[in-house]
């Protein structure tokens, strides 16, 4: 394959940058033999040489710092054991790196509001193009709200209206139905934020104030807003909870407020999960006895059936606190149950 000097997101998003389309790269590498690699991260953008030869270059907010990290790769049982590989020379520059930087002739490789390749592959696709406000429409408007939500350098922000729900822009959901899926979604918070992530959404229930009804991954202040601590069962109403029903885990790996989070629900065979940077925080049965008591138990025990259609819409939340979302991609999954 000769991908020596490309990036790979390790348990994350898997090839970002391949060498694909770099055949000097893919022919610098030399086997059994020396090679010499130079990284450059500098804010976003990453380029890699390969024995002086452009190999990567990528632009990709998402990890701002982190170690160094030199690997032990499984070996695959068709791979002689006690292969080994060396290092020396290890050196690293992290003061004024910028007067270090080298020009590379290649095009970045863009990750925001974009699909990886390994994305493409399993069929995800953009929910949100990082542009305009194509596919989506106010939960309870024809087209997209003409005030509260603004789309500046590919993030959509629902603007701060003083906290109160759905009084503003409004709501907003998906064009389109969705069944089975998987969801990610990065998130921002500010200071006391509110907002949340719906699915399963039915537009046509509650027409009237608040917020359209659906499941949701709740988005907030754990720490500065009051909801924290309310809700059917304490702690239901924490970031990455299933809002009102089930508390998330209490050692989920929240980012400070100001930093972007990922979120990713799966729901497949009524079987749901909700993970938070990376971590699965809860999991539960749709339509299952368990399920139905809790909702019982809950503020949503006015609307029949709640959260039990077969396909809703997809929604993000005007609370009436500044949030900003990006990289919003879903993917569609064949239900397999007969």
């Amino acid at each position: 394959r000769a991908w020596s000097g490309g990036i790979y997101d390790e348990s994350r998003r898997g090839w970002l940058n391949p060498m694909t389309n770099n055949p000097a790269a893919q022919k610098a590498f030399k086997q059994n033999d020396w090679n010499h690699y130079r990284i450059e991260a500098i804010g976003d953008t990453i380029k890699t040489w390969v024995n002086d030869v452009p190999a990567a270059y990528l632009i990709d907010d998402k990890t701002a710092k982190g170690f160094i990290c030199l690997q032990v790769h499984s070996i695959h049982k068709d791979q002689k054991a006690g292969t080994d590989i060396i290092w020396k020379n290890v050196r690293i520059i992290t003061d004024s790196v910028s007067k270090y930087s080298r020009n590379s002739p290649l095009t970045p490789i863009i990750t925001k509001n974009q699909l990886t390749i390994d994305e493409k592959k399993d069929g995800w696709k953009l929910l949100w193009d990082g542009k305009t406000t194509d596919g989506w429409r106010g939960a309870k408007l024809e087209e997209f709200p003409e005030k509260g939500w603004k789309i500046e350098d590919g993030v959509l922000s629902v603007l701060s209206s003083g906290g109160e729900e759905s009084a503003a822009g409004g709501d907003i959901v998906t064009k389109e139905l969705y069944g089975d899926f998987e969801l990610k979604v990065d998130f921002k918070l500010t200071p006391g934020a509110n907002s949340g992530i719906k699915y399963y959404v039915d537009t046509e229930i509650n027409k009237g104030e608040g917020s359209s009804i659906g499941l949701e991954y709740q988005i907030l202040d754990d720490n500065l807003h009051p909801d924290a601590k309310k809700g059917n069962h304490e702690g239901s109403r924490t970031v990455s909870s299933l809002y009102d029903l089930i508390q998330a885990n209490v050692n989920k790996p929240i980012k400070p407020i100001g930093e972007w989070n990922t979120a990713y629900i799966i729901s497949k065979d009524n079987h749901v999960e909700h993970w938070l940077n990376g971590t699965k925080v809860l999991e539960y049965e749709r339509k299952s006895d368990a399920y139905r008591k809790l909702v019982s138990e809950s503020k949503y025990a006015k609307w029949p059936n709640f959260g039990e259609l077969d396909k809703g819409q997809i929604l993000l939340q005007d609370h009436g606190d500044l949030v900003s979302f990006k990289n919003v991609k879903i993917r569609a999954i064949n239900n397999t149950k007969e």
